[in-house]
């Protein structure tokens, strides 16, 4: 299985909404995370695949291990973002993703961030990522390459 292997980055678009910003006007920091959810979830139909079938047919689930965000700038109310997310890792069991979040209009890198999951069953023990997902996973995704800024 692939140790290290760099997909090309997908993008997922959309407005921050009022209730994710907090008094000062700005995103509320644990947004980010969600938006990384987000952006991981887009990453899977992109490459052809919807997580949900992972869960459904093969009782598989991408656990969260490790998530980090390093922020760079605040994100508005109304602000047009931009989550690219790339696989940077392909283990046995475990997924390494990376995560830039940029102001749509001028494409600013607000954050960027990166999650360790591990491939578990129903209840959750560890298990091996199957074949058919690993090349789903590793798939060509779309022609955008991100700024490779380092997390």
């Amino acid at each position: 299985m692939t140790e290290e292997h760099a997909t090309n980055w997908t993008t997922t678009t959309f407005r921050v909404r009022y209730a994710e910003t907090d008094q000062m006007g700005v995103v509320y920091h644990a947004n980010y995370f969600v938006w990384f959810e987000i952006g991981r979830t887009d990453f899977c139909r992109q490459q052809g695949f919807a997580y949900k079938e992972m869960e459904q047919q093969d009782g598989l689930y991408i656990m969260v291990a490790e998530a980090r965000c390093r922020f760079k700038a605040p994100a508005r109310y109304d602000d047009e973002i931009v989550v690219r997310t790339r696989l940077s890792a392909c283990r046995k069991r475990v997924l390494v993703f990376d995560y830039e979040v940029c102001r749509g209009e001028d494409d600013e890198i607000l954050a960027n961030g990166q999650t360790v999951h591990v491939i578990t069953d129903r209840d959750g023990r560890p298990r091996a990522l199957p074949e058919k997902y690993r090349e789903l996973f590793l798939g060509e995704g779309t022609q955008h390459r991100g700024r490779g800024e380092s997390t």
